[in-house]
């Protein structure tokens, strides 16, 4: 820093996520941290440009959303198209649906373990910057640790393009169920992917263990008040209250574990609404039923995550034995639930990881999956539907009002990463505020571990960026040599 700039501090741009975005950091005369912010610029707009289209389309059209998890956006359309048409798909073309969503969420997870946030734990949160990547990873770990990462990604496309017509941006998934079942001879190659996926989620629990658990100052700083939040949890339940990515209620429990509500999909906008600040194209959702209170943490703010960590808050179990067994022993070693230590979400994911591939095996081994009754045709006039699922970053929701001829006139997306814009503002704050401190020299490696705050929680700002006003201002900075500004042009 040279001294004009000694109080201003940017991360431009932030790194190893989906979409683009950058942290200022302000200090004050004392050399703290007064203020800091989370800054998105880019914009999609995608709501609005859905406007006029059929709305059977929008399964096919909303997976552009991202290249990264198209399924979320393939699925949740999918279900709010169910609720669209009043129908309900047969039990075959849910459970198809549902094998294709686990298998998308294991693959998803393990890209995010061991190639965004995994590097900041298995190369070094201080490492060169160069060598905080997957490349680190295999040189830290070994080449065969790399292979089964790369095989295991294998058995995701592969499965994908069989399950979802195409390996990314699917289409099989139709108002009332799917397009394509499963053969006998299909099903058999399926299940030995994903006893293989398996096998790869139990080797990543271990990778974690060896790596992460194992090192007193990993612990520390997962364990530090730098990163904690607490916020309230939400996350999908079953009728059992355990973790369930396809379908089931919204549950939100506060600060100390308590259910503050739960709800179905068509009760959303009895519970969120979204605040606007003028800083950022993302809106920042909250619970309706307190308010917004600002950003602020504990009970009486209306502030919540919808990450693999507050999944597995609001939850009382997981419905496979694996997993359940390794999130009882999460809990019992970070001191009980809920957990609020936002670096734990890795160790939430990688048991996440482990629920997908075992729930994937267990519907690719039930008998009805090869049935050929997989899609119920509409009937009924379609008028207005909400579908919600567990995205990866967090819970997505999906809204379409039509008319009667099913044209949509209305469209409204709350993505994972939407829901968890305020605490990941707020997550990047309090480690900027943590970790530079008066006389603190802000090396690369500080920058990383304030990078650290929002990678936990997978942020995609891709197909979470959205608008009110409609247009896009623009500030262009002219400089000279020197870099210093000499004219700024604004729109």
């Amino acid at each position: 820093m040279n001294e004009s700039n000694k109080k201003h501090i940017s991360i431009d741009p932030i790194t190893r996520l989906e979409g683009h975005g950058k942290i200022d950091i302000f200090l004050n005369n004392d050399g703290e941290v007064e203020n800091c912010y989370l800054m998105i610029p880019e914009l999609r707009g995608f709501e609005q440009f859905c406007v006029g289209r059929p709305v059977e389309e929008m399964p096919r059209i909303t997976t552009r959303l991202c290249g990264v998890c198209p399924e979320a956006h393939h699925i949740a359309s999918a279900k709010a198209c169910d609720a669209v048409y009043h129908i309900e798909p047969p039990s075959a073309g849910r459970k198809l649906r549902e094998l294709l969503y686990n298998v998308f969420f294991s693959g998803d997870h393990a890209l995010h373990f061991y190639a965004l946030g995994g590097p900041d734990f298995v190369v070094g949160p201080e490492a060169p910057a160069a060598e905080r990547n997957i490349l680190g990873v295999i040189a830290k770990v070994g080449v065969e640790i790399g292979k089964k990462v790369i095989q295991h990604r294998a058995h995701h496309s592969a499965i994908m393009e069989l399950l979802g017509g195409k390996k990314i941006h699917q289409v099989t998934s139709l108002p009332g169920g799917v397009s394509k079942g499963l053969t006998e001879e299909e099903r058999k190659g399926v299940e030995a992917r994903i006893v293989e996926m398996v096998e790869f989620g139990k080797f990543t629990i271990k990778v974690f263990d060896d790596i992460v658990l194992k090192n007193k100052a990993y612990v520390d700083l997962i364990l530090s008040d730098t990163y904690a939040m607490k916020i309230h949890s939400m996350g999908l339940v079953d009728e059992k209250n355990r973790v369930n990515f396809y379908d089931g209620k919204v549950r939100v429990v506060d600060c100390n574990g308590k259910e503050f509500v739960k709800y179905s999909p068509k009760e959303y906008l009895d519970n969120i609404a979204e605040h606007v600040e003028p800083w950022s194209y993302l809106k920042f959702p909250f619970l309706k039923k307190i308010g917004w209170k600002g950003f602020i943490e504990g009970n009486e703010g209306s502030i919540y995550w919808a990450t693999p960590l507050s999944r597995l808050n609001a939850a009382d179990g997981m419905a496979t034995p694996l997993a359940q067994a390794e999130y009882e022993r999460m809990y019992k070693t970070l001191g009980g639930k809920p957990v609020h230590a936002t670096l734990a979400t890795h160790w939430a994911r990688v048991i996440e990881l482990l629920y997908a591939s075992e729930r994937a095996l267990e519907l690719v081994r039930d008998p009805e999956i090869t049935s050929p009754n997989i899609r119920a045709i509409p009937k009924e006039t379609p008028t207005e539907g909400v579908g919600i699922i567990e995205a990866p970053r967090g819970t997505l929701t999906h809204h379409y009002v039509t008319d009667e001829r099913g044209i949509l006139t209305k469209v409204n997306l709350i993505v994972g990463t939407t829901n968890n814009n305020a605490p990941i503002a707020m997550s990047v704050k309090k480690a900027a505020q943590g970790l530079i401190k008066k006389g603190t020299v802000v090396s690369d490696g500080i920058l990383n571990k304030i990078e650290m705050a929002f990678r936990a929680y997978d942020p995609c700002f891709g197909c979470a960026t959205h608008t009110l006003p409609g247009q896009m201002p623009l500030v262009v900075n002219i400089r000279n040599k020197d870099g210093e500004i000499i004219q700024e042009l604004k729109r």
